[in-house]
């Protein structure tokens, strides 16, 4: 079967033989995609890279809120009417002195902090889908920037050996680390046993203080009545805290806020929501916001009030929440990406994350990988500006 596929930027068309009565299109727009919810959440469901920052509802509201200035290029696969494959690429520009130039991108990058990007194939289609789907990006002659992709594992790794043996240039660069909690010890005494004697007796201590003078309730948001002005306990308890350390890049622009608004309430409708307040006598003391998918339990920010500093809030409520994943059955708790001291208090485990950029053989190709040299050392100077300026702020890995 042959199919044909027009590129939103490059005028062209792209032409391939598909087998296995596969077929593949472009969705590239923003009805279609709002239509995929069901199916695409299926389809990760049976996928190797099953991850909360994959799902429907977090990749549809990036797009709603992050999408300006990009093309919708979600190139899908199926089998009959059974969707099998989705590449969940955005069409963006490099610039290469004057001019711009298309290259493909995942979809859930920049500020809000997608980790674990990835291709999303069914386990039972791979083979076939992943090749069909390598055949079709090699057509495209389109560079490929994929940012936040598990090292060790994920369909992405594969799809960049693949292309590299058909001639295609590869770039890997580790970008950050997500610390990570094994909780298959079970008990939450369990896992207490297993951290270093100090940081174990200093939380005991500093939660025994805590409950001996004060009344501390950790207090989890279940409903769409709470869950606003939670939310809004988080942010402003978060922004207080960063006020004097040089800003936070969480929620500082309108954007940010809305994205999580929308994101947060469709994660309550699936019940994967974890927004808790930490009350001390009363008093909202702390915001937790976490997210539990599948077996994981997500650590995603966190907001202390600042005057209570000295009754270690963040660590008494980081504590607290670890035991809530343990007592609810969660087999990981994920920090997620950074590489804080705090985090290696709890976690002695990581992902490591790379960004992975190919760029197709020829002269285009040349082009491409030049455009996104010059990008690259453009965002090391700014980050060296940045950390120079600010040296309180914790530098990721490059």
């Amino acid at each position: 079967m042959t199919i044909a596929s027009s590129l939103a930027f490059p005028d062209d068309r792209v032409s391939i033989e598909v087998p296995c009565e596969l077929t593949v299109s472009v969705v590239d727009s923003a009805a279609d995609f709002a239509a995929m919810r069901e199916e695409w959440n299926r389809l990760l469901s049976s996928s190797r890279s099953d991850c909360i920052f994959l799902t429907w509802e977090w990749m549809h509201t990036w797009w709603t809120h992050f999408g300006e200035g990009r093309r919708l290029f979600l190139v899908t696969i199926r089998s009959g009417e059974e969707l099998v494959a989705v590449a969940p690429l955005t069409l963006t520009r490099a610039w290469a002195g004057p001019f711009a130039i298309p290259v493909l991108e995942f979809a859930g990058t920049g500020a809000i902090g997608s980790d674990y990007l990835d291709f999303i194939v069914s386990a039972e289609y791979e083979s076939a889908a992943l090749e069909t789907l390598i055949r079709f990006l090699a057509e495209t002659g389109l560079s490929l920037r994929m940012p936040r992709v598990r090292r060790q594992s994920g369909l992405a790794v594969a799809l960049a050996k693949q292309l590299v043996e058909r001639g295609w240039e590869s770039l890997e660069i580790q970008t950050d680390i997500c610390p990570f909690i094994d909780l298959s010890v079970g008990s939450w005494e369990a896992y207490l046993g297993r951290l270093g004697p100090r940081h174990r007796y200093n939380f005991k201590r500093r939660l025994r203080n805590l409950e001996r003078d004060h009344t501390v309730r950790l207090h989890p948001v279940n409903n769409e009545t709470g869950r606003g002005g939670a939310l809004k306990h988080l942010v402003d308890l978060h922004l207080r805290r960063w006020r004097n350390r040089g800003g936070s890049d969480a929620f500082h622009e309108p954007r940010l806020l809305a994205f999580h608004d929308d994101f947060s309430r469709l994660a309550l409708e699936r019940g994967w929501l974890r927004l808790t307040l930490l009350e001390i006598d009363g008093r909202t003391a702390g915001a937790f916001y976490g997210l539990r998918y599948g077996q994981v339990f997500h650590f995603y920010q966190s907001g202390i009030d600042p005057s209570l500093s000295r009754w270690s809030i963040g660590l008494v409520m980081l504590g607290l929440t670890i035991k809530s994943a343990i007592d609810e059955g969660a087999s990981e708790y994920d920090m997620l990406h950074g590489n804080e001291s705090y985090k290696f208090l709890w976690a002695t485990q990581h992902h490591p994350l790379i960004r992975i950029e190919l760029h197709p053989p020829g002269p285009m190709g040349r082009v491409h990988r030049n455009a996104a040299r010059i990008t690259t050392a453009a965002k090391k100077l700014a980050k060296r500006v940045l950390y120079a300026a600010s040296p309180s702020v914790v530098a990721p890995l490059e």
